[in-house]
């Protein structure tokens, strides 16, 4: 009876090191990433070309260190095309009476007030009230434009969780099989995205079909590259794809603070994290008349390649391996593949 009780301890124990774990790697992602936002070379731009834009230039970007990246440019017309490609944050248009801050909060809604906290003591030296336009505001239904990464977020969702299941409750499946189920779940998974942010919300209101694409890669990705790590990893998938595609990949992408807002670790993440890609990717189709969605898709096909290679040397893995019969009612391996779905738990 004790030595019963003793190996059910273990039992206990072993598997309660996977909640512990995502514990410490959630706390250490999130509050890394979003605990303490601060501009580190944000880009932004003064209009005009004479001596005293050029001075004002000068001055922000002595007083906020490398805090900003300040430069000039010629006129109105040129600061809005730069903000449209995401070259700057925030333009400012001196002036005696109405000075004007140019901002483009579809980008980042959170980088457009900082750009604004920027510029307003700079109006009130002046004696003047400042006056901020945005050129590319985010749809009605999505104010603070974060429903994209709340979008992103319920995409991930699906597909790892969905991982935990076709690796565990599918072990028994050939391998081509369970890429297949992959293949198929991203196929719903996107399908689900895209009315969720067309028809139910209203996040986007054009482009669906660019959108509906851009899901399928992104679930695609994360769901081959779940199944094939499954075969190296088992049990501890879940915990992997966790590391991948929420740790690392939510806080890397943008949604809630751009990587100029972000520290030195997580920032460079942003260039080729594939949750950066859906996001900017969208944002990009949705509001800036598909200005980088090119780059954006590259990379998600990467990672689609990534997940194909995975699960190719998963195939090779298996076919070495001998033969071992299973049973689909086995006790041992339902409780197995039970505990492992189960794990699959959200952010």
């Amino acid at each position: 009876m004790k030595s019963a009780t003793a190996g059910a301890l273990r039992h206990v124990l072993t598997h309660l090191l996977t909640p512990l774990l995502m514990c410490v790697g959630m706390g250490l992602a999130y509050l890394g990433a979003f605990a303490h936002p601060a501009p580190h070379d944000l880009p932004v731009a003064v209009v005009g070309s004479g001596p005293s834009a050029q001075a004002l230039a000068r001055t922000l970007a002595d007083k906020a260190g490398d805090g900003l990246a300040v430069h000039t440019v010629a006129d109105r017309a040129q600061a809005e095309d730069q903000l449209r490609h995401q070259d700057i944050f925030g333009a400012y248009v001196p002036g005696e009476r109405t000075p004007e801050l140019l901002v483009a909060s579809a980008g980042s809604d959170t980088t457009a007030a900082v750009v604004q906290k920027v510029f307003t003591p700079v109006a009130a030296r002046q004696g003047a009230p400042l006056k901020v336009t945005d050129i590319a505001p985010p749809a009605k239904d999505d104010p603070t434009g974060q429903g994209i990464f709340f979008l992103l977020v319920a995409l991930s969702i699906g597909s790892y969780a969905s991982v935990a299941v076709i690796g565990g409750a599918g072990a028994v499946l050939p391998l081509r099989v369970r890429a297949l189920l992959a293949g198929a779940t991203s196929l719903v998974v996107s399908v689900i995205g895209v009315v969720l942010a067309g028809p139910v919300f209203h996040l986007v209101d054009h482009g669906l079909g660019g959108l509906w694409a851009m899901a399928w890669l992104y679930s695609a990705g994360v769901l081959l590259i779940g199944t094939g790590l499954h075969t190296f990893l088992k049990r501890w998938t879940t915990l992997g794809m966790m590391v991948l595609f929420v740790m690392l990949n939510f806080t890397s992408s943008g949604g809630i603070f751009r990587p100029e807002l972000q520290n030195g670790f997580f920032a460079p993440l942003h260039d080729v994290w594939n949750g950066a890609a859906f996001v900017e990717g969208t944002r990009g189709l949705a509001y800036f008349d598909g200005i980088g969605l090119g780059g954006h898709v590259l990379t998600l096909v990467l990672w689609l390649i990534a997940g194909l290679t995975v699960t190719a040397l998963a195939w090779a893995a298996e076919n070495r391996r001998p033969a071992k019969p299973v049973t689909t009612g086995s006790a041992g391996a339902g409780a197995d593949a039970e505990e492992e779905m189960e794990e699959a738990v959200g952010v």
